[in-house]
């Protein structure tokens, strides 16, 4: 039997008529495909280059900025995100230029996240302090293991006193410190992640990125594995139990799963990534970036070339490299829930339904609850602890 709706109330109105990207918010994204190393798991659009000419990537990413501005129209920005790459490679001077220019041209929320990603190698925590002062407020540390063997077997140019030691730099220039670790490794047993992990509850501040590591075709460990040179990865039955220790370990430390990877202390989630997660929009910058832009003609999707000198020499001849191509309410529904079911909060079915046009039908939704993958309550649809780590199964179950 179909429950009978409830009325629409004046609130729920004028939610609805509102743009659907202010669910979600809006950021910005600022890509750095710069790295002093490729690391053998990393599929991101990240280059080595033994010369960068700074002046002229700031200039580029200024003017890129200010395209994005023409498509967005006036709005604040609710967080700005230096990703890559190895965004600490940035002078402290072109990220304050950049901050300086968000600023003018969107202005930030009250209580705006800037966060920067950074490598933990001596060199680059010397700069932290520099891009506090530049507008930066919260620093994600790309850590990735606590000892130097593993931190070896994952190609990092940084030992694990170099990783402790930027961590309490970056500590005393910043009130918000996330840093990624990532499980599963080469020979890496349960009872070892355990202790690592308890090392790394006792650092953290606020925030973790706990990735389970993947092989991604077109890096070097996924030429190997193809050749099945790549020795010791954990059986999937070895991953879900690390999978485990990671989930009781962070609940118990009070910095509990908020989506599939990422931990937090209440209140402390990452503002960026939550606009990701919740479907809102977002300005890519840079090569390689992707963006989600509502204009009164519709949301675009827009996307920029990979390879660095081509990019650079394009918005050097044409003012930007954006390029826009319109994203259909249905498809807009199908990236909806694929963003929202990663987070412990879930998905709201009536915004759903008002991007597909129609609700989801019941009779997916009844076999996933049945098997304690999701759970209904109202209008909202949350995949369990469970549905989480199973969640291309549910949406293949909620989309096909």
């Amino acid at each position: 039997m179909t429950p009978t709706p409830a009325p629409l109330t004046r609130r729920d109105a004028a939610d609805a008529a509102a743009p659907d990207w202010q669910a979600g918010g809006f950021g910005v994204y600022v890509h750095w495909p710069f790295c002093l190393a490729k690391c053998p798991y990393c599929d991101f659009n990240s280059h080595v280059s033994r010369e960068v000419d700074q002046d002229a990537w700031r200039v580029a990413l200024l003017a890129e900025m200010r395209a994005a501005r023409e498509l967005t129209g006036p709005r604040r920005a609710r967080s700005m995100f230096f990703g890559g790459g190895t965004p600490s490679l940035m002078p402290p001077a072109t990220v304050a230029a950049l901050i300086e220019e968000a600023d003018r041209l969107w202005g930030f929320e009250a209580g705006a996240e800037i966060t920067l990603e950074a490598n933990p190698t001596s060199i680059e925590a010397e700069n932290f302090r520099g891009y506090a002062s530049g507008g930066v407020n919260r620093v994600s540390m790309g850590a990735q293991a606590l000892n130097d063997a593993d931190l070896k077997k994952l190609g990092r140019m940084h030992s694990a006193a170099e990783a402790r030691a930027a961590f309490d730099v970056a500590r005393a220039a910043f009130a918000r410190v996330s840093f990624d670790l990532i499980y599963a490794r080469q020979d890496q047993t349960p009872a070892q992640w355990q202790a690592e992990l308890a090392e790394a509850l006792a650092m953290a501040i606020d925030h973790l990125s706990l990735y389970q590591l993947t092989i991604e075709a077109g890096t070097r460990f996924g030429d190997l594995h193809a050749r099945g040179r790549l020795r010791g990865l954990p059986t999937d039955d070895r991953a879900a139990e690390m999978y485990e220790i990671t989930q009781g370990l962070t609940e118990a430390a009070g910095l509990p799963a908020y989506e599939i990877s990422n931990h937090a202390r209440p209140g402390a989630e990452s503002r960026h990534n939550l606009v990701y997660w919740r479907y809102g929009d977002y300005a890519g910058i840079g090569p390689g970036a992707h963006g989600r832009i509502t204009t009164p003609q519709g949301r675009l999707a827009t996307e920029t070339r990979r390879a660095p000198a081509a990019w650079l020499s394009h918005v050097g001849a044409q003012g930007h490299d954006l390029k826009t191509e319109a994203v259909a309410p249905e498809d807009q529904a199908v990236e909806y829930l694929m963003m929202c079911l990663r987070l412990v909060e879930g998905a709201d079915l009536a915004r759903h339904a008002r991007l597909a046009g129609a609700p989801i039908a019941e009779a997916r939704i009844a076999p996933l609850a049945a098997e304690g993958l999701v759970v209904r309550d109202g209008d909202r649809l949350r995949a369990t602890a469970r549905g989480r780590a199973l969640l291309d199964h549910v949406l293949r179950e909620l989309l096909v």
